[in-house]
């Protein structure tokens, strides 16, 4: 009721005019085309002066002393040992190589050596022996090493003070030593008898416990008559006639009626080539297959001679042990020498130890005790508790 509908008007839409393509050829003419003249320029020379090299007139010697002193020898080319006449076998697997043709089991010859001797050439001219050292050298005489004396040592009539800077200079600090914050050492352990309990034990007792509560569901009863399948929305909902709403946005009315045009460039100046598929070029095998049936001889099957087996002899001693009909004596010096003794505990592991009295403890906290004796034995232990003399230790 409170809506009210305005009249909407669209917006004009611009004239877009057909699309008709021009007539005739492109120039693919440009401005810089058209403009543009070329001009004739000649290399710019350089403003540098031309290098001049020195002793241009001069002709240079270019052998060198190694080309001067080692003349090249005349040696005549050797003409080959065996004519180059190759033939080829006809029969199969006849082939053999250069190298088991020219290089077989041949003897070894030395050469003679055409390298020159390697021999110094003596001087006729006798040595004199002279140097500018010997000749300009003036021996000029030396006089005696001046020594000076040694001091007389002349010990000291003061007496030694044994007496360093660090007491000399250090007094000390004023006021009293640090005490220790060590606690006393005393002792920790008591004469009560140990029973066994704990704090735990003690305090927290066992708890009566009761089974956890479980929800027991009520039977299922299954309800009478049949379901009603009808909810508040169909039936409290109330249909209306409304017609779905417009869109807002403008339809559009642009339309193209000339028919597509779908030549471009591209297609007109590269026209599709006629390609055909290439032939597939086989290669031809140079060996024919056999129409024969294979043999499956091998060379090695053909032309193998099978030798006897001579097994070498072995000269590795046997690993039989040698047996001796002595008995064998299996006493040791550990054995006869050996004297049991018995094992003692150490009293320090026990924090009264018995069969000593506690007497006191100095600075440091060493404990001091010493053995009792008989009468005192009887005093400080009863009858049903004796102190062991053997211990028996299990390993």
């Amino acid at each position: 009721t409170d809506y009210i509908p305005y009249e909407i008007t669209h917006r004009p839409e611009p004239f877009h005019p057909e699309y008709r393509p021009q007539s005739g050829d492109m120039d693919h003419h440009t401005t810089y085309k058209t403009d543009f003249s070329p001009h004739k320029i000649k290399p710019v020379a350089s403003m540098r002066p031309p290098p001049t090299k020195p002793g241009k007139g001069a002709k240079i010697d270019t052998v060198p002393t190694y080309k001067d002193d080692y003349r090249l020898w005349d040696i005549p080319k050797r003409k080959p040992k065996a004519p180059d006449a190759y033939c080829p076998p006809k029969s199969r697997f006849g082939n053999p190589s250069t190298f088991q043709d020219d290089y077989g089991p041949k003897p070894y010859a030395l050469r003679e050596s055409f390298k020159p001797p390697d021999t110094q050439r003596a001087s006729d001219v006798p040595f004199d022996g002279l140097t500018n050292h010997k000749i300009a050298y003036v021996p000029h005489p030396l006089g005696e090493r001046y020594v000076r004396p040694p001091d007389e040592y002349k010990p000291s009539d003061i007496p030694f003070d044994n007496i360093t800077t660090h007491r000399r200079d250090f007094r000390g600090l004023h006021g009293d030593p640090t005490k220790s914050f060590k606690p006393d050492p005393g002792k920790l352990g008591s004469d009560a008898p140990f029973d066994g309990n704990s704090e735990f034990r003690d305090r927290f007792q066992a708890w009566p416990m009761t089974l956890p509560y479980v929800h027991k569901h009520p039977e299922y009863v299954q309800p009478d008559g049949p379901m009603d399948l009808n909810s508040t929305s169909h039936l409290d909902y109330v249909g209306h006639k409304v017609k779905p709403p417009s869109p807002f946005k403008p339809a559009s009315t642009r339309k193209v009626h000339a028919p597509f045009q779908g030549s471009t460039t591209m297609k007109d100046d590269f026209k599709a080539w006629d390609l055909k598929k290439p032939e597939i070029f086989k290669r031809v095998e140079e060996i024919g297959i056999p129409d024969a049936k294979f043999d499956g001889l091998t060379t090695f099957k053909a032309n193998f001679v099978p030798h006897p087996i001579k097994l070498t002899q072995s000269f590795k001693p046997s690993h039989a042990l040698p047996h001796s009909g002595v008995p064998f004596d299996a006493g040791t010096l550990y054995r006869t020498e050996y004297t049991p003794k018995r094992l003692e505990i150490c009293p320090a592991s026990y924090p009264t130890p018995p069969g000593y009295i506690y007497e006191n403890t100095d600075s440091r906290g060493h404990k001091f005790f010493h053995k009792m004796t008989s009468s005192e034995e009887k005093l400080a232990v009863p009858n049903e508790m004796l102190i062991p003399k053997e211990v028996a230790v299990a390993s």
